[in-house]
C-alpha cells in the first residue's frame, strides 16, 4: 500500500484515507466518454467497465444519459453529464433547459461549463447568477453541480475569481477542464483551486489524466474527483502497484 497525503473530499464530506487502494481510487473517478463519434455500443461498454470497476460515475454527453441510466440500474454507479459543453457560451436559459432535461433522463451529476467569455470580461454578476440558477435546479433534484472553469483559457487571477463565484453561487465542485481545450489539468491549477475554495467543496481534475501517477499527482495537489477516459488502465496500474487482484478491489 502507498500512504495517502491527507484528507480527501467526497462531495462535501471529508474522508480520511489512511492508504490508497485500487478501490479507493476507483471511487474518485468519473469514467468519461465525451467523444462526438461515440456510438451505442461504446456507451454500453463504458457502463459495463464502470460497474465492473465500481467507478463513482460515468460521464457522457446528454444524448446518452437515458441509455447510461438504463445500463446502470441497480448499480452504485451514477450518471454524470455535461452542460453547455464544451464552450460554455450558450445562453443561461439554454443551459437550464439542458440541465432539466438531463435530470429528467436520469443524470445525477451535472458538469456545466461556466460562461468563460463573461468571466474574462469581469462580468461576475452574469457568471455567478448563471451558476446559482443551475445549482438550484440540480439541488431540487438531489443532484450535484460541478462547474468547469477551462483553466487553460484563464489567468491565475481569473481562476481565483471563477472559483470564488462558483463557490458563492452554490456549486458542489469546481473542475479544471473540458478535455477539449488547449490543455488539461495541471497540479498548479488544482492546488490554486483548492486554496481558493478551501475544504468546503470538491475540486475535480480532468483533461490529460492517463496514468496512475498522473492521478496521484492531482490528489496530492488537492483534487477530490478525477475525470478520465483512461480509468480502466489507471485501475489496472493501481492493482499491480498495490498488489491487489481485481476481486479484492471491488
Amino acid at each position: 500500500m502507498m500512504e495517502a497525503p491527507g484528507l480527501f473530499l467526497k462531495g462535501t464530506d471529508f474522508i480520511a484515507l489512511m492508504s490508497y487502494s485500487a478501490q479507493s481510487i476507483a471511487q474518485l473517478i468519473d469514467h468519461t466518454l465525451l467523444r462526438p463519434e461515440a456510438v451505442h455500443a461504446d456507451i454500453v461498454e463504458l457502463c459495463r467497465q464502470a460497474r465492473e470497476n465500481n467507478f463513482v460515475t460515468v460521464c457522457v454527453n446528454g444524448y446518452w444519459v437515458p441509455l447510461a441510466a438504463a445500463q446502470l440500474t441497480g448499480s452504485t454507479v451514477k450518471v454524470c453529464t455535461v452542460i453547455g459543453f464544451p464552450l460554455g457560451a450558450a445562453s443561461t436559459e439554454a443551459k437550464i433547459a439542458e440541465t432539466e432535461d438531463a435530470l429528467r433522463a436520469g443524470a445525477q451529476e451535472i458538469d456545466m461549463v461556466q460562461n468563460i467569455g463573461a468571466l474574462r470580461d469581469n462580468d461576475d454578476e452574469t457568471v455567478e447568477e448563471e451558476i446559482g440558477l443551475i445549482a438550484a435546479v440540480c439541488h431540487r433534484s438531489g443532484a450535484i453541480l460541478k462547474v468547469i472553469l477551462e483553466t487553460a483559457l484563464l489567468t491565475d487571477d481569473q481562476k481565483i475569481a471563477a472559483c470564488t463565484l462558483a463557490k458563492d453561487a452554490g456549486a458542489d465542485f469546481v473542475k479544471t477542464s473540458t478535455g477539449f481545450g488547449p490543455s488539461g489539468a495541471t497540479a498548479h491549477d488544482v492546488a490554486l483551486m483548492r486554496r481558493t475554495v478551501g475544504p468546503g467543496i470538491g475540486v475535480k481534475a480532468a483533461g490529460g489524466i492517463r496514468t496512475l501517477d498522473d492521478l496521484l499527482q492531482m490528489l496530492d495537489a488537492g483534487a477530490t474527483r478525477i475525470g478520465a477516459s483512461a480509468g480502466v488502465k489507471i485501475i489496472q496500474e493501481a492493482r499491480a502497484r498495490f498488489g491487489e487482484t481485481s476481486g479484492s478491489a471491488r
